[in-house]
């Protein structure tokens, strides 16, 4: 009874204060980037033989085998829309590119007094010629 509210505010503010320099000392010790950057060597040992235990494991292969099986019929139905999908969106980004391409060459034979090449277009698409912007 003989402490006093500002006694125990004292106190929880002292043991607050030591908590955090404790805590920042622990941080500082375990910054890996910090432990890297100092002992680069004996990190990439350290990766290397994680790396050899993990893949003597043979956990990766069981993992494997798992996610076979949770997905053995959605590949089929899924695999051709999203080859759909990913077929129009290859296709639309290589015309884009050749466009642009296409087009910057022909700006670079203007500015050096050649003649520009027509554009270019993948059969069954049409282009739109460029503004004059």
């Amino acid at each position: 009874m003989g402490e006093t509210a500002a006694d125990v505010r004292r106190d929880i503010a002292v043991t607050r204060e030591r908590m955090s320099s404790t805590l920042a000392q622990l941080e500082r010790k375990l910054d890996v980037a910090d432990i890297v950057r100092d002992h680069p060597w004996a990190s990439l040992a350290l990766a290397v033989g994680a790396g050899l235990l993990l893949s003597g494991s043979g956990r990766d292969v069981r993992a494997a085998a798992a996610t076979v099986a949770a997905t053995k019929g959605a590949s089929g139905k899924l695999g051709s829309v999203l080859d759909d999908m990913v077929g129009s969106l290859v296709g639309g980004v290589h015309q884009v590119l050749d466009e642009r391409v296409t087009g910057w060459v022909n700006e670079l034979k203007g500015a050096i007094g050649a003649p520009a090449s027509p554009p270019v277009s993948a059969p069954g698409v049409t282009t739109v010629a460029p503004r004059a912007d």
